[in-house]
């Protein structure tokens, strides 16, 4: 096997420059973990439009060396059961299991502020990169990890073991947590949720940190730290934007057919106050997730190149279609609830404000509600109530 030290430490160094890594028991677990371990059988590399196969069996030693170490996001699923191994020229197919990017990975390691004797819990094991690098700080009986793909979780413990790590590597839906081990110190969230599981909650120590990506759009997730209190709640706010892959529990199902069916008797047609482009935007796409939570944000064409953008909320019936007018653009809304007329008075709110960053939003979240605020301006605030 290629010796990969040197890339290990030029790795650490780039994480350094990049802001990601900051202290030195983390630099030392970058230094020691050969990341080319947890990327077994293989990757996948975009190009074209679709995904080159590349495995770690078939790759030149020099290739996949420096595949391994760049600060790329590397897939290493698609379509929840496909491996690289198993292919041999480029494919189409969603991404459903990675080797996030090492910048995020010790950014947010980083930001847990572990103690030596933590217990920390992991959802989502993904390939076991970042659980080896928390074995490597904290002592593989500190470290609890949980996949949902039993094929993921299989390779990941595989490789755990090939690094020298025999942590508690279990199979199962992480919404759940991992109640046998509670309490933790501090939860981990390497997969996006639409929300913190109050069981994360209730299985953590007063004390205690959750450090989770909060949202479902890929280009709007905001990173919640949220620290948990004796009476069982948790508050604190957004330390940043960040993009993972939803829990797989969460995935919303892709709004298909006939897009035109489907917004064809609408309640409501008017100019727009607020372009929808600045969905395009990370944080007004994160506030629109605030206003109508559970909508998906749908971009398409008609048959004459006219661009079409379109909100659906499927478990509340309703919709908004946007169809450019000139420089301007027209909102046909239907359904029980105006959706843009919700995310358009956020937006509005929040740009009369200066438009601060996601790092002014706080977070309180109860066994009943998740309330989310910046500021005292009552239109930038939202509860979320669990049914």
């Amino acid at each position: 096997m290629t010796d990969t030290t040197p890339e290990r430490r030029a790795l650490a160094d780039r994480l350094v420059q990049a802001g990601a890594l900051k202290t030195p028991a983390w630099r030392a677990a970058v230094e020691a973990v050969p990341r080319e371990l947890f990327l077994n059988p293989g990757v996948f590399l975009q190009e074209k439009g679709r995904w080159r196969p590349v495995s770690a069996a078939g790759a030149d030693p020099a290739e996949w060396a420096h595949i391994a170490y760049t600060l790329d996001t590397l897939t290493t699923q698609l379509d929840g059961h496909l491996t690289a191994d198993e292919v041999k020229e480029p494919v189409a197919g969603l991404p459903t299991s990675s080797s996030t990017t090492p910048v995020l990975v010790l950014g947010m390691i980083e930001s847990l502020d572990v103690e030596d004797g933590h217990q920390v819990l992991e959802i989502g094991t993904g390939t076991g990169y970042s659980s080896a690098l928390m074995c490597h700080r904290l002592g593989e009986d500190n470290v609890t990890t949980v996949e949902v793909d039993p094929e993921v979780a299989a390779r990941a413990d595989a490789a755990l073991e090939a690094a020298g790590f025999s942590t508690w590597t279990v199979t199962g839906d992480g919404l759940l947590g991992h109640p046998r081990r509670a309490p933790y110190d501090r939860v981990i969230a390497t997969c996006a949720v639409r929300r913190i599981p109050h069981t994360w909650v209730r299985q953590t120590r007063p004390g205690g940190v959750i450090l989770a990506t909060v949202g479902s759009w890929a280009n709007g997730a905001g990173l919640a730290k949220v620290t948990v209190n004796a009476e069982g709640a948790a508050e604190g706010g957004m330390i940043g934007h960040a993009s993972f892959m939803q829990a797989r529990s969460q995935a919303a199902v892709p709004v298909g057919g006939d897009l035109s069916a489907r917004t064809a008797y609408a309640d409501s047609e008017r100019d727009v106050g607020v372009s929808p482009l600045v969905l395009e935007e990370q944080m007004p796409a994160f506030l629109a997730q605030l206003s109508a939570p559970g909508t998906q944000f749908i971009r398409a064409a008609r048959s004459d190149g006219t661009r079409l953008l379109y909100l659906f909320d499927p478990q509340r019936e309703s919709f908004a279609e946007f169809i450019a007018d000139g420089d301007g653009w027209t909102v046909r809304q239907g359904g029980p609830v105006a959706l843009w007329d919700d995310i358009e008075r956020a937006v509005t709110a929040w740009q009369g404000e200066g438009s601060p960053d996601i790092t002014t939003v706080k977070l309180h979240i109860t066994a009943r509600t998740h309330t989310y605020w910046i500021g005292d301006n009552p239109a930038l605030r939202w509860e979320h109530h669990l049914s």
